[in-house]
C-alpha cells in the first residue's frame, strides 16, 4: 500500500487522468461513471496524503514546496467529494459549490511532470534578482510615457488614454506590439488635423525606443540571467578538460 501511494509513476498516472476527467466535466459530461472517478481521484489524493504523512511525518511533509503546494490543493478539493454524495444538502450552501470549483486548480500537480521543473524556476528567480534594477528601469520609463500620453491624448482616445490606469494598459499593449497600430490610429482620428504627423513620430519614437529596442534588450538579458548557471556548469567543464590535457602534455 505505501510503495503504491509513494510511487511517483502510480501518482502522475492518477493527476493525468484526473486532468481528463475535469476536462470532460467541464464541456459538460457529468456522466455518473466520469463523476464517479473524479471522486475516486480525490480519494486517492487524500490517501497518498496520509500515507505520506504517515512514513515522513507532518513536519516532513510539509517542510516540502511541493508538499505544501498538493496539500493545500487536496484539502481545496475534498468538498466536491460532498457535493456528489449529498448533493440536496449541498445545494443549500453555496460557498461549498464554490469551493468545488477549486478542484480545477489540482490540474496545477501536472507541473511534476515537467522535467527539471525545479531547476527551472530556480534559474527563473535568479534570473527575475539578477535583472530586477532592469525592470524596474524599464517600468519608470512605461510609467512616464503613460503619464505622457495620458497628457497628450486623453481627449483624442479617451478609450486608450482617458486615465493614467488606462494609459499605462495602453502603452504596455504597444511595448508587447499589440495594438500597436491600431491605438496610434484612434489617436490621429480624435486629433486636429495639424497635429497628425507629429502624433505618428511620437508613436513611431515611443514603439522603436520601448517596443522594439526596449523589450529586446529586457527578453535578451533575462534569457542570458537565466543560462548563466548552465554557462558556469560548461565553463568548468572545460576547464577540467584543459587541466586533463595539460597534465597529459
Amino acid at each position: 500500500m505505501k510503495k503504491l501511494f509513494l510511487n511517483d509513476k502510480f501518482i502522475f498516472s492518477i493527476i493525468l487522468l484526473n486532468a481528463i476527467i475535469l476536462f470532460m466535466q467541464e464541456m459538460g459530461v457529468n456522466v455518473w461513471w466520469v463523476n464517479g472517478l473524479d471522486v475516486l481521484c480525490t480519494i486517492i489524493f487524500v490517501i497518498e496524503m496520509i500515507v505520506k504523512h504517515v512514513v515522513w511525518g507532518l513536519k516532513g511533509y510539509w517542510k516540502d514546496g511541493w508538499n505544501r503546494m498538493d496539500g493545500i490543493l487536496v484539502l481545496l478539493s475534498i468538498p466536491s467529494i460532498f457535493s456528489y454524495i449529498w448533493p440536496d444538502a449541498v445545494t443549500n450552501f453555496s460557498f461549498i459549490l464554490a469551493l468545488r470549483l477549486l478542484r480545477i486548480f489540482r490540474t496545477f500537480r501536472l507541473v511534476h511532470l515537467f522535467p527539471n521543473f525545479t531547476q527551472i524556476m530556480k534559474n527563473i528567480g535568479l534570473a527575475l534578482r539578477e535583472c530586477f534594477s532592469i525592470f524596474v528601469g524599464f517600468g519608470i520609463l512605461l510609467f512616464i510615457f503613460s503619464l505622457i500620453s495620458c497628457s497628450l491624448f486623453q481627449s483624442a482616445a479617451p478609450e486608450y488614454f482617458g486615465t493614467p490606469l488606462e494609459s499605462l494598459y495602453s502603452t504596455f499593449k504597444m511595448c508587447t506590439i499589440e495594438g500597436w497600430y491600431e491605438i496610434p490610429d484612434a489617436v490621429v482620428q480624435g486629433s486636429p488635423a495639424w497635429s497628425i504627423h507629429l502624433v505618428r513620430i511620437y508613436f513611431i519614437a515611443f514603439l522603436v525606443s520601448m517596443g522594439l529596442i526596449g523589450m529586446s534588450i529586457v527578453n535578451s538579458i533575462f534569457v542570458d540571467a537565466m543560462v548563466s548557471d548552465n554557462n558556469d556548469a560548461v565553463m568548468k567543464k572545460l576547464k577540467e578538460i584543459e587541466k586533463k590535457i595539460d597534465n597529459k602534455q
